[in-house]
């Protein structure tokens, strides 16, 4: 838990939920915090004992203790991009989440979606800027329009993300995007109903849990409608069945063309009764208010059946 970006708080809930979550008699659970300055194991009393980057094990009174399995809570980078993944996989050691490369091209919101649209997977119409591009804002807003939204490629939880109603706003929305990363997307304003669709694999199988529904405060879903209370999520959505199993069976399809494993938590915005993708989470929030476990709940499934059996999914 933990990370390197403005998620790690968000991290931190994640994973302490985890670990005071798991069963028991069934696992010894450690928590590790992984930061840019440090690597620790953080015991109940909050001391901390480094972490052994070579083999990724910790010393307590001198016993070794190495990790048959690694629970990956960590959002942002490193844990959600395919570093850590890259890291578990030369160490061979099991972790909850995708692999590396559904990771990193996940996280990366424009090539993931130059990978899903030939296969006729919908998305917004998009203009891409790197760090040091020329911005001609008249060229944006002729392809995209307006309103838009200019995000940073590789951020979550709605960091890097602002709304553009007026030419003159573009500047500083494209200044915002770029402290957070070096790579931006702009995309043209899709005005529907918004839902996240949870897919992950449950023994063996890849289910679609129940859709949740986002009803946001705010102008959009961002940071504080998803973490400060300020938005409704409703599970399961308020959509006809016919919306429903179309965007089931988008968010299968995505699953199964990018060879995902583990959680995954994808967002679309209906626009004629059709379902666009926007973005595909591989390291979802875990706190009990978040989307995921409650449509695990919706579906029947129990917070420490869900942690426990990506554990499960991860050693098999």
């Amino acid at each position: 838990m933990g990370g390197f970006s403005s998620e790690y708080e968000i991290s931190l809930k994640s994973g302490n939920v985890v670990y005071q979550t798991l069963n028991d008699d069934k696992y010894t659970a450690y928590r590790i915090h992984i930061f840019k300055n440090k690597w620790v194991y953080v015991d109940d009393e909050d001391t901390e004992f480094p972490v052994d980057k070579n083999d990724f094990s910790i010393s307590i009174n001198n016993n070794k203790i190495s990790f048959h399995c690694v629970f990956n809570a960590i959002h942002g980078s490193p844990g959600e991009d395919g570093f850590m993944q890259a890291y578990f996989k030369l160490l061979n050691i099991p972790q909850t989440s995708c692999d590396m490369y559904q990771a990193a091209l996940t996280f990366n919101k424009r090539d993931c979606l130059s990978v899903l649209k030939p296969y006729g997977i919908k998305t917004a119409e998009s203009f891409y800027i790197n760090l040091g591009d020329a911005i001609d804002a008249n060229a944006i807003i002729k392809k995209v329009g307006l309103p838009c939204f200019v995000k940073a490629n590789k951020a979550g939880s709605s960091f890097g993300i602002t709304k553009v109603y007026k030419v003159e706003d573009m500047q500083s929305a494209i200044e915002v995007a770029f402290k957070e990363d070096d790579e931006i997307i702009i995309e043209s304003y899709l005005d529907g109903v918004e839902v996240s669709v949870g897919v992950i694999k449950y023994k063996g199988e890849t289910i679609v849990l129940p859709i949740t529904e986002i009803v946001s405060d705010n102008d959009f879903f961002d940071y504080k409608a998803k973490y400060l209370g300020e938005s409704k999520e409703i599970t399961p959505a308020r959509i006809s069945e016919d919306m429903a199993e179309k965007v089931s069976k988008v968010a299968k399809q995505v699953y199964d063309i990018l060879k995902m494993t583990g959680f995954s938590r994808s967002e679309y915005i209906f626009k004629d009764g059709e379902p666009y993708l926007l973005e595909v989470n591989t390291v979802p929030g875990l706190t009990k208010a978040s989307i995921l476990p409650q449509q695990a709940a919706a579906a029947g499934i129990s917070l420490s059946e869900l942690f426990e059996n990506a554990i499960e999914e991860a050693l098999n």
